[in-house]
């Protein structure tokens, strides 16, 4: 199965594997209109999505700002309608489960995340906590989906 990892927000993390990880910037740019951040990132899924079976996001239950909710609920909004236009299966997978997965405790913080995958992945050069979040988010679901036993993810909540 092959699995796009993403780790919503302005700095929007992904996965598809090691090699292929980074961070997409979704910044507004002066003079433009708040769906420019939403614009650039169907561009973004469009050309990551080619091949994918499985999207897999990070499931956040908690902001700490009104405006980071609106954004982060924008960009789930926009991941899931594509996953939807083109029969890719998705699936939140929440943060605690990755944080542990990553570090043993599912309250860690952003420099144990980046430390915890340069541990992993000595090859990649990390260059921040949403590619860090991105790749521990792919290693979970690669787990999580690729086996026998795997639950079924969602497709349109199918």
């Amino acid at each position: 199965m092959n699995i796009l990892a993403i780790d919503p927000g302005t700095h929007c993390g992904y996965a598809k594997s090691p090699i292929e990880s980074g961070t997409w910037d979704l910044r507004v740019k002066r003079n433009e209109g708040g769906g420019m951040r939403y614009f650039r990132l169907r561009n973004y899924l469009i050309t990551a999505c080619v091949g994918i079976d499985l999207v897999v996001y990070e499931e956040v239950m908690r902001h700490m700002g009104t405006d980071a909710a609106h954004i982060y609920g924008g960009i789930v909004a926009i991941i899931q309608e594509h996953c939807e236009m083109h029969n890719i299966q998705y699936a939140g997978i929440p943060v605690g489960t990755i944080k542990k997965f990553a570090s043993g405790k599912g309250n860690a913080n952003k420099e144990a995340m980046i430390a915890a995958a340069q541990t992993r992945w000595p090859e990649i050069e990390i260059k921040d906590d949403n590619q860090a979040d991105a790749l521990w988010l792919l290693a979970v679901a690669q787990e999580e989906y690729n086996s026998d036993t795997s639950p079924t993810a969602k497709g349109g909540e199918r």
